[in-house]
């Protein structure tokens, strides 16, 4: 497998209250090309932390994060960050929203709006193109967080808890519109939750993180054939993973 992003033994330590405080110690993580990975962990374990320097956002104080072999120097287009807060421009339609990095790469009108139409249908938007941000639901605002985001075509997919701020109803129609979604454009995909089900309901592998400091814990292979429906969360094989995850969360060490 090739891999896309490579967390090369990083280490992230800030100033707090005057003194050092390490985030993130010894991360040391692959991730494969078109690889779905699930990060989870307490809070404090630095799982937004080893994202924003996947983003480009953070710089590691020790270590390097890889794409491509490359090492991340800042934001780039080939990696579509996703946080919890949508982030739209209120005063956009949905179409504006979802336009607005292809107009920033001085794409042709009849090529935005061709890639635009894409990815509304994909993320069952078409009918919404014209809403503003105020008059859609949760759901549909991060769909279009999301269809703006894949419409940019990254190769990477970064994703800190999209679905946190949703309820329950909603954000599992989201967790398999996402999974469809991806199915259909394979991305590299990395997600950040603090819900067990959600997390190997997506995912190839569940990074399980420790904190103080922020550290890989366990890394858990999710051996369930895709595509997943929701049946697959009432089978003993998914029961068992999900016990394995939760006990590496919250019975650690």
């Amino acid at each position: 497998m090739t891999t896309k992003i490579h967390f090369d033994h990083v280490r992230a330590e800030f100033e707090l209250n005057g003194k050092p405080f390490v985030a993130v110690e010894d991360v040391d993580l692959k991730i494969n090309d078109n690889e779905f990975v699930t990060v989870v962990g307490p809070s404090g374990c630095g799982k937004s932390t080893i994202m924003n320097m996947a983003a480009g956002l953070l710089q590691p104080s020790s270590g390097q994060v890889l794409v491509d072999g490359e090492a991340v120097r800042g934001p780039g287009p080939e990696r579509g960050v996703i946080f919890q807060q949508y982030a739209l421009f209120p005063w956009m339609t949905v179409r504006q929203n979802v336009e607005f990095g292809l107009e920033l790469q001085k794409i042709s009108k009849a090529e935005r709006k061709r890639i635009v139409d894409e990815q509304l249908e994909l993320t069952g938007l078409s009918n919404f193109a014209d809403a503003l941000p105020k008059n859609l639901s949760g759901g549909m605002k991060q769909r279009c967080a999301i269809a703006r985001a894949y419409a940019a075509n990254p190769k990477i997919l970064l994703m800190d808890e999209p679905f946190g701020a949703l309820d329950a109803l909603t954000r599992v129609h989201m967790q398999v519109q996402l999974l469809d979604t991806w199915a259909k454009e394979k991305r590299t995909v990395m997600f950040i939750t603090h819900d067990v089900d959600e997390a190997v309901y997506l995912a190839n592998r569940v990074i399980v993180m420790a904190a103080r400091p922020g550290r890989i814990h366990k890394i858990i292979d999710v051996d369930l054939p895709y595509p997943r429906s929701e049946d697959i969360r009432m089978t003993p094989e998914f029961t068992a993973l999900r016990n394995e995850v939760w006990n590496a969360v919250y019975h650690q060490d």
